[in-house]
């Protein structure tokens, strides 16, 4: 649990610094639906510790030490996707580049999801608000690229 933790929160801090809340962001146009800002970090937090007990739930059922590796897999190539949208969103002031790699980004939860299933019927349901979220991110990361785009 301790290790999932501070893999889990490691990812979190990174997201965090790639996360510039600074005037390009503030001077994009935003739909009317889009949370305030201050609910993405309750909502990221829940997130990733809900992340850490389907990763300890995970890891803990997987029966052998392939499939343990595989589950790590599956937390790993998510955990850089996450980093990389960041990076390409607030990072590089690419939302549209950013877009284009949401769909990584939403294929590695979804793949949590799925795979998880087989080891534990938890760890993957605890993943569940995590797809959600990268969902409605989807669509708002969208709706900032129709209400501000070209992007250069």
């Amino acid at each position: 649990m301790l290790i999932a933790f501070v893999f889990s929160f490691g990812t979190a801090s990174i997201g965090s610094w790639l996360t510039d809340l600074g005037p390009w962001y503030f001077s994009l146009k935003q739909p009317s639906w889009k949370p305030p800002d201050a609910a993405f970090g309750v909502i990221w937090s829940v997130i990733f510790f809900l992340l850490v007990f389907s990763g300890s739930l995970a890891w803990t059922a997987a029966p052998t030490r392939a499939r343990k590796r595989f589950v790590l897999g599956l937390f790993v190539v998510n955990a850089l996707v996450n980093m990389l949208w960041s990076a390409l969103y607030f990072g590089l002031h690419r939302p549209d580049w950013a877009m284009v790699e949401w769909v990584a980004l939403w294929l590695s939860v979804f793949s949590l999801v799925w795979f998880l299933w087989r080891e534990s019927r938890w760890a993957s349901i605890l993943i569940l608000p995590y797809l959600a979220w990268v969902s409605a991110a989807g669509v708002l990361n969208w709706t900032t690229i129709a209400l501000n785009g070209p992007f250069a």
